[in-house]
């Protein structure tokens, strides 16, 4: 049994050493053709794993591009929808306007433009019509 291993053992060593191009010159010239098909085909799954991973990799970073492009696009909307509540504002407030109807009081302009903003319907505010004096009978 042991010398079955060694046997092993050794014939491996020796296929290890051809595949590394050493060795070759006790080999014929079939025993070379078929080294050299055995290497082709190593080599070409060599290549197919390294394609893999290289196509892996630039989807990998096309993904990383989108979603950081995405993230660009939502902060300059938010950097958009910002500035148009600052007009808004500035108009209300020459208008007269409560700047807590647009804006929460938590959110100023100076700080992290980052604060969630909360805007609320009102009912309408009734009028009150008063009748004319004079009222017209009909009739």
């Amino acid at each position: 049994m042991a010398g079955g291993m060694q046997t092993h053992t050794i014939f491996a060593l020796d296929c290890y050493r051809q595949l590394m191009g050493e060795e070759l010159s006790g080999l014929n010239v079939n025993e070379l053709q078929n080294l050299e098909n055995q290497l082709e085909m190593s080599l070409k799954g060599v290549h197919s794993r390294k394609d893999q991973i290289l196509i892996d990799k630039i989807q990998d970073l096309n993904r990383k591009v989108y979603y950081n492009n995405l993230a660009t696009k939502g902060n300059l909307i938010h950097h958009e929808n910002v500035e148009l509540y600052k007009k808004v504002y500035e108009t209300r407030e020459m208008n007269g306007g409560n700047r807590n109807s647009l804006l929460t009081s938590s959110l100023s302009f100076g700080e992290d433009l980052h604060v969630p903003v909360h805007l609320q319907l009102r009912q309408p505010q009734q009028q009150n019509y008063e009748m004319p004096a004079r009222a017209t009978k009909l009739g």
